[in-house]
């Protein structure tokens, strides 16, 4: 199973380095799983694998992933499914892994919502390229630098703030969330992700933060903080930005 898949070809050692990014890998097959994951930590990657569609999608909630290699023929929820599901609350680059080579099958993985396609067998440094490739376009991607809700005008640029005309001020910290929610429109965020990325690598539980936080935010651009229309709360899991 392991030579159906992957082709050692000139797989590069390397010393202590920086993580070069975060990668999930779904797999029902542990051998697949632990010869990407030898691969991939060669490689200066943070390596976590899931064995099914149900333990990926835990994972993605709870953890912010820069690229997920997920195999498309997988018992249960099949990998295309996987993907639909993660794109509504994940911006992770997708890249799918199967044996399959047909147009029509390239076509529905990048409809789901993948961002690359590659076909078993692949060799080390395939795969390694079109991560790289894929971390290179995700990268460059730039943020949003305007955003309109309804009454309410935000010039991220210049951290302008606007409802109805006139300024409001926004926190350091309540700038930095909205920000990153714009950033990500109509997908829902985990707490967790929210918490990484607004207060730092180090927390991850403290949803009373984020739940203050957003209460606060509401009372400032929300029409109804109690009835918001923008900021959504998905209990259990996180917050969406709607963008109308």
């Amino acid at each position: 199973m392991m030579n159906e898949v992957i082709d050692w070809g000139q797989s590069i050692s390397t010393g202590a380095r920086p993580s070069n990014g975060r990668i999930l890998v779904v797999d029902d097959h542990p051998q697949i799983r632990r010869v990407l994951r030898t691969a991939l930590v060669a490689n200066s990657y943070e390596v976590d694998d899931a064995r099914d569609g149900d333990e990926a999608l835990n994972k993605v909630y709870e953890e912010r992933y820069d690229v997920i290699l997920l195999d498309c023929n997988m018992p249960g929820m099949l990998g295309m499914e996987v993907c639909r599901a993660v794109r509504a609350f994940s911006d992770a680059g997708i890249i799918m892994l199967t044996v399959r080579n047909s147009e029509l099958d390239k076509v529905r993985a990048l409809d789901s919502g993948a961002n690359d396609y590659v076909t078993k067998p692949f060799s080390t440094p395939e795969l390694l390229a079109r991560i790289r490739a894929l971390l290179r376009r995700n990268g460059s991607e730039r943020s949003v630098e305007r955003l309109k809700l309804g009454h309410v005008e935000v010039d991220f640029e210049t951290r302008h703030v606007a409802v109805r005309g006139t300024r409001v001020h926004l926190t350091p910290k309540e700038f930095k969330f909205l920000q990153y929610l714009a950033d990500r429109p109509n997908r829902i965020v985990s707490h967790r992700e929210l918490l990484r990325a607004v207060w730092g690598p180090e927390y991850g539980e403290e949803l009373d933060y984020v739940r203050t936080l957003v209460k606060q935010l509401r009372k400032k651009i929300e029409a109804q903080p109690a009835q918001p229309q923008h900021v959504l709360t998905h209990p259990w899991v996180g917050y969406e930005l709607r963008v109308l």
